[in-house]
């Protein structure tokens, strides 16, 4: 892994947790989109090298809405980024780790994403990003 890319963190509403986010941080979210074929929105604030990623559903049936449902608001995944998505999907495949998609699909902040499944890293949800060049 290159580094952490970004902590996704869920929350009911952008509008609300933009502004606290940007007081709490100290620094503007430089990004809000949606990410459809996830029925999410999503807005992006700089930490150092890193960067928080809020969640909003926006469909009751997606994953981030089904996660508040269940657990409700916070931390949802984090996310490292790799040089080469596919070397590292290979790599950690063959130390018998598991995927809940094993072929990177586009993901917000234009990066290719794949998710490993949550059973095999002790219940975190781990994301691997690469920037789409």
């Amino acid at each position: 892994m290159h580094k952490i890319d970004h902590i996704a963190i869920a929350v009911n509403s952008l509008a609300t947790s933009i502004p606290l986010f940007e007081k709490l941080l100290d620094t503007p979210c430089y990004r809000v989109e949606e990410v459809a074929s996830e029925k999410v929105k999503t807005a992006f604030f700089q930490s150092g090298e890193s960067k928080i990623e809020l969640l909003e559903g926006m469909d009751p049936e997606g994953v981030i809405s089904k996660f508040i449902h269940k657990k409700g608001e916070g931390i949802h995944h984090i996310a490292f980024a790799v040089m080469d998505i596919h070397e590292k999907i290979k790599e950690l495949k063959e130390k018998g780790f598991e995927f809940i998609n094993e072929t990177p699909k586009k993901g917000a902040d234009n990066k290719w994403i794949v998710f490993l499944h949550p059973k095999c890293t002790n219940g975190v949800l781990i994301e691997l990003c690469q920037e789409i060049s």
